[in-house]
């Protein structure tokens, strides 16, 4: 069983500045060392080169590549009390559908201390997995390895809420102001840090479609997404008849962990899917291409109307479902017919919901369209799991003092350069990078695991000015169109300021 390949690490929105009840922010505030002196201490006369806004596995690979170059002074805040990927998703036997070496760092620098055979290394592991012939490592392991490196890396800061940020144009950096949370996430102390430039990498969070937000309202019967699934399977095994809503990866996941944990014949499982075809991952070795950097390239090099153009209908490179996952599916739905009979279970692809509700205090109504047979029916249900997807965080409220400095497309999204850094008014002699915000500027692999740590690398050799991970030329057998995309140029906005050589 495998898992999408874009990552989808939520991150929480940082939450709106405290309001007049809570108490004054400490002006001067920064960055505290630690015991051992290693976290350097923000101020507005030394601000820090970077700070990073959310540790998800794409601002964890960038402090992880940060750490070894002395000349940057870094860090990175997250209001979590610590890492955790997907841990609602972390179903046993579940695997990423990337190779191990789209860890953190490796296809940036394969030397690095926070390789995933590193981490091996360290627990005594290198032996099992090599005698396992592993090539794609379960979710599981993935997150262990993450929280390996998060618990090393000194520039890290869990429970620091960011709150706003500012441009600060007398100090030529931006302000940072967050908040310090407790055990128990209520507000402990309030700072201000100072940095040149931010990597903004708060991730994305649950995404609800309109028609089904009225489910949120049924207390009494278990509607969830399938972010939080994990923490509700019990619940869930308990209800007679169960509908998972979402054709992608992690419904079919969802879908076969319930087929299995179910009775046979009594199975009563219903699973929707808006596409036509509970339809597989696009996985030939020249369609994985899409997901490499001098796709990357091409793509957002192409008129914005094109791009638009060009993203949905690359769906199946990314939302389809792993063959593994689907053969899984069909075997153990063979498997219960071998005594006669079939299992309670439905698979409905092609189907819309329109709307929903309640049914009494225990029940759902889900009332379905399909367009192709103009077709109309109601589907009552004692529990539904949402594996609809997710969105980005919405970075509004957080970046509202930044607004009138933002370039803007004719969708009124933020232009991003081939950097990975926000256009922005050239007053800002700053830069905000963005990780994993960026899909209509630079395609489907904005979301990947395996351009991690190439974006890392490209955003620190942009930060420093010089080649600190040298990067390949070409990445792809595949030649992406007629004329060549244009040269990656590494060079810095007009009037921003560079990090000295050491």
């Amino acid at each position: 069983m495998s898992t999408p390949r874009p990552d989808a690490a939520a991150l929480p929105l940082p939450s709106p500045s405290p309001g007049p009840d809570t108490p004054a922010r400490t002006r001067t505030a920064g960055t505290e060392p630690d015991p051992a002196g290693h976290r350097p201490v923000s101020t507005p006369d030394e601000p820090l080169d970077l700070i990073g806004i959310g540790i998800g596995p794409f601002n964890l690979s960038l402090a992880a590549l940060a750490h070894p170059l002395t000349e940057l002074r870094t860090a990175f805040y997250d209001q979590r009390p610590a890492f955790q990927w997907h841990p609602g998703l972390l179903i046993e036997d579940a695997t990423l559908q990337v190779p191990f070496l789209a860890d953190l760092v490796t296809l940036a620098d394969p030397t690095s201390p926070w390789s995933f055979l590193n981490y091996l290394k360290h627990r005594e592991r290198l032996f099992p997995f090599y005698f396992a012939e592993r090539f794609h490592i379960h979710r599981a392991e993935y997150d262990a390895y993450c929280r390996w490196v998060s618990t090393s890396l000194p520039a890290l800061h869990f429970r620091h809420q960011v709150d706003a940020v500012r441009w600060n144009a007398d100090r030529a950096a931006f302000e940072v102001d967050y908040t310090q949370l407790g055990a128990g996430g209520e507000a402990e102390a309030l700072g201000r840090a100072y940095a040149r430039n931010l990597a903004l990498g708060i991730g994305s969070v649950p995404h609800v479609p309109e028609a089904l937000k009225p489910l949120a309202d049924a207390p009494a019967v278990p509607v969830l997404h399938s972010a939080d699934y994990l923490a509700h399977r019990e619940r869930l095994l308990a209800a007679e008849h169960i509908t998972v809503i979402g054709g992608g990866q992690s419904g079919a996941e969802v879908f076969l962990d319930l087929l299995r944990a179910r009775p046979a014949g009594r199975e009563g499982l219903h699973w929707l899917a808006r596409t036509g075809a509970f339809a597989p991952m696009e996985y030939s070795k020249l369609g994985l291409e899409h997901f490499t950097p001098d796709y990357t390239r091409y793509f957002h090099a192409l008129p914005e109307p094109v791009r638009d153009e060009l993203l949905p209908g690359q769906w199946q490179l990314h939302k389809g479902i792993d063959h593994g996952t689907l053969a899984a599916i069909h075997d153990e739905l063979y498997r219960r017919t071998l005594h006669g009979g079939w299992p309670d279970a439905t698979l409905t692809p092609g189907v819309t919901v329109r709307t929903a509700g309640r049914v009494g205090t225990t029940k759902v109504e889900l009332h379905l369209e399909h367009p192709h047979q103009a077709a109309r029916s109601r589907l009552t249900t004692d529990a539904v799991v949402l594996a609809t997807g997710y969105r980005a965080s919405r970075s509004d409220t957080l970046l509202a003092a930044l607004d009138p400095y933002m370039r803007r497309d004719a969708a009124v999204r933020p232009r991003i350069d081939t950097e990975q850094r926000l256009v922005l008014d050239p007053c800002v002699t700053g830069s905000v990078f963005v990780q994993n915000a960026e899909h209509h500027t630079h395609g489907v692999g904005t979301p990947d695991l395996g351009l991690a740590a190439w974006r890392g690398a490209t955003i620190l050799n942009t930060l420093t000015g010089r080649p600190v991970y040298p990067l390949p030329a070409r990445t792809a057998f595949t030649t992406f169109g007629l004329r060549p995309s244009p040269p990656r140029t590494a060079a810095p906005r007009p009037n921003s300021t560079l990090i000295e050589n050491p």
